[in-house]
């Protein structure tokens, strides 16, 4: 059976989680391929709301596997947190979940670390980062320093590995950022707590998936943030420090591309982006603060306020080549019922050029070009039948659908799971 992928098609925060549950009906295994506790997926379930960071999404249905793959990040600590507080809700998390062996594991000083550096930046440098260590995480991973969730499997070894990446980064911390040393024990004690709970959910977890896959289950990736964040189509260096992209998806998988099918592209009917960076179409003022306020617009794992703008064409062709997606997920569009008229940017000029593609540099120099479509002027929330839509609606949603040349398989029209129209395709 094949494996589908959903990917965020702008800077995060378009609503993936709730997709996912949505497909998470007809899917076996749900995986998490990349990021680590900066992410946050919600989940609406007849009014009630889920918050998940590192835990899968498909974690709240009874019958599937979640997975939590290689290309994770994960917090042992923040992990074992949001575990208790899942099972309080009644969901049973160790029973279905797996973690990669493969996974590095993050520490408290990468926390440290990332808090004094983007404390101590300024206004040019800033990141605006959630100061969850990620960016360190990942950069000890590429300085093969790090240490990986199956490395627990030896504790004798991993205790050995600890203590000269602890007293190294004593060294690191006092010299570079003036912060106290850890103490080797303490940061021991705090992954055995976790390993001696979770030991037994340690597998390689590339090998299980692509085993199931030739069984015939049915896989979902699930990613965190959005194309728009990608360390390499993204705008760099304002982006996160993995690839929530296609490519990301099966290296932090490790799932064969061959069983890769349906490539799902979420997008809002709008746009936001959280933290710093360029952002062509983002609305200022008291237009800002009215979108923002209409969506609810607040980060699930931070609650900092998010920029708001309107639909921008050239990022979702971007996020479609990219990505190779063959479908869009289009999210919020009841957000936009309060609006009598709405702009859309249908293309970039570019120092008084008119360009046809997103730039990997400049784009803070990038003015949109705006086609305004009339609104609907009425509350469509619920709404779960694309024909019952007002015809304003219908046309904006086909409108777009005409502009990225990708087909819109799925509209949600409100928080709730049962907010969705399926379309056919």
């Amino acid at each position: 059976m094949p494996a589908n992928l959903v990917v965020g098609a702008q800077w995060g925060d378009e609503g993936k989680a709730k997709v996912i549950d949505v497909l998470s009906k007809d899917t076996d295994i749900i995986v998490r391929y990349q990021g680590g506790a900066n992410a946050g997926h919600t989940v609406v379930v007849k009014g009630k709301k889920y918050v998940f960071h590192l835990i899968p999404s498909g974690i709240i249905y009874d019958n599937k596997i979640c997975v939590i793959g290689n290309g994770v990040v994960l917090d042992p600590t923040y992990f074992l947190e949001e575990v208790a507080s899942i099972e309080k809700e009644g969901f049973d998390v160790r029973g279905k979940t797996f973690i990669s062996d493969s996974a590095h594991l993050l520490l408290p000083f990468h926390k440290m670390i990332d808090a004094s550096i983007e404390d101590g930046s300024d206004s040019e440098t800033k990141i605006g980062t959630t100061k969850k260590g990620i960016g360190i995480c990942y950069a000890d991973k590429m300085m093969r320093t790090g240490l990986r969730v199956g490395d627990l499997l030896f504790p004798e070894t991993a205790r050995n590995k600890l203590k000269t990446i602890i007293q190294n980064k004593n060294r690191e911390m006092d010299i570079l950022y003036g912060l106290p040393g850890l103490n080797e024990a303490e940061v021991w004690d705090q992954l055995m707590t976790f390993y001696d709970l979770w030991k037994n959910r340690i597998i390689n977890t590339s090998f299980y998936l692509n085993e199931e896959l030739k069984e015939g289950k049915r896989v979902l990736l699930e990613g965190a943030q959005g194309t728009g964040l990608d360390v390499d189509f993204g705008t760099y260096p304002y982006v996160t420090s993995s690839n929530p992209t296609t490519g990301g998806a099966l290296i932090g998988s490790g799932v064969g591309y061959h069983f890769l099918k349906k490539v799902i592209g979420i997008s809002k009917a709008y746009i936001t982006r959280v933290g710093e960076g360029p952002f062509p179409t983002e609305l200022f003022g008291d237009e800002g603060s009215r979108l923002r306020e209409l969506g609810g617009e607040y980060g699930a794992t931070t609650g900092r306020p998010r920029r708001c703008g309107w639909f921008d064409v050239e990022m979702l062709k971007h996020a479609i080549r990219v990505n190779g997606m063959n479908a869009v997920a289009l999210t919020k569009i009841d957000v936009l019922s309060d609006y009598e008229s709405i702009p859309v940017a249908i293309g970039y000029e570019l120092d008084g050029k008119k360009i046809n593609y997103f730039p990997s540099q400049g784009l803070e120099r990038v003015k949109p070009i705006y086609k305004e479509f009339p609104g609907w002027k009425s509350d469509i929330t619920g709404i779960n039948d694309f024909k019952k839509l007002p015809k304003n609606c219908q046309d904006y949603i086909n409108v777009l659908r005409e502009l990225i040349g990708v087909p819109v398989h799925m509209i949600s029209t409100g928080p709730d799971r049962d907010h969705t129209i399926i379309l056919a395709g």
